[in-house]
């Protein structure tokens, strides 16, 4: 018997260059056999890492008419996953997109995505940390990487390398704020290695997933683990399970990029990778 196909909403900018975003959520996702409904929260000519002179639409306002045509047509979602958010009123937004779709079965995953590297993103304020803290308060799960997870506890960043008591005691206070699983992502012990560790309080379990660093920054990774995670999630992998198979995609994104000394602005090729992160999902 076929089974009924899952349906994720992706809220997330979309830039028409430089994968990231809903250009790397919905092939992703949907190569994962989910359906995905986007809703756009910005439209860029390019991403903002590294480009200059790029266009930005502002999709605000569409934002909640979307919220109302998608509630008329009695839309249910298996999952609600947000990304890049622009301003204090799209916070707000998505907390109402929250409101109508959340109910007993779904997955609510927040990327908080604001900061990298010890710093907030340019066009962020503390104040906008604090708005996105009160939105992963509403979440399942939370997918930060250590300077937003810092952000959100209220702590001063460490740039590592991280010893497993302070990553449990951050995964711990994040799941405090109110996520049941959380998942850390910039975890390194020693250079070698780079992953990410989960924890699922309603077990109370702290698990690791690492792989080989592979030196630079690329970017649009994190929206390439985060959509790879969802979707093992959604083909019923263990939270720990699916922290592997999105770290193990994301490495071989970033090794196949960095062997075709691909300009790193242009993002990762994770569509020469789909084959394998579908076989490790079995579907293939």
């Amino acid at each position: 018997m076929i089974k009924r196909q899952k349906r994720v909403a992706a809220i997330h900018d979309i830039s028409g260059f430089g994968k990231c975003s809903l250009t790397v959520a919905l092939p992703i996702i949907s190569a994962a056999g989910i359906e995905t409904a986007v809703m756009p929260t910005a439209v860029l000519s390019t991403h903002t890492g590294g480009f200059t002179g790029f266009t930005y639409r502002d999709l605000t306002e569409d934002l909640l008419p979307f919220i109302q045509h998608w509630k008329s047509l009695d839309l249910r979602f298996d999952a609600i996953y947000t990304g890049f958010l622009g301003s204090f009123e799209q916070l707000d937004i998505v907390t109402e997109f929250f409101r109508t779709f959340k109910d007993d079965s779904n997955l609510i995953m927040v990327d908080p995505v604001m900061a990298d590297n010890g710093e907030l993103y340019s066009i962020f304020s503390h104040e906008f940390a604090m708005g996105m803290k009160k939105l992963c308060e509403k979440a399942d799960i939370i997918i930060p990487n250590i300077t937003e997870a810092s952000l959100l506890v209220e702590e001063k960043y460490n740039p590592g390398p991280y010893t497993e008591a302070y990553i449990e005691e951050l995964l711990l206070k994040l799941s405090q704020l109110g996520p049941k699983k959380i998942v850390l992502t910039g975890v390194f012990f020693h250079d070698a290695h780079l992953g990410a560790a989960t924890y699922d309080s309603t077990v109370n379990e702290v698990t690791y997933a690492f792989s080989e660093r592979i030196p630079g920054y690329y970017h649009g990774t994190g929206d390439v683990f985060g959509s790879a995670l969802l979707s093992a999630l959604l083909n019923d992998f263990s939270l720990h399970r699916s922290a592997e198979i999105a770290v193990n995609f994301t490495t071989a994104s970033i090794r196949r990029t960095a062997e075709a000394k691909t300009d790193i602005r242009f993002g990762v090729n994770f569509e020469q990778c789909i084959p394998d992160f579908l076989k490790e999902l079995k579907l293939l």
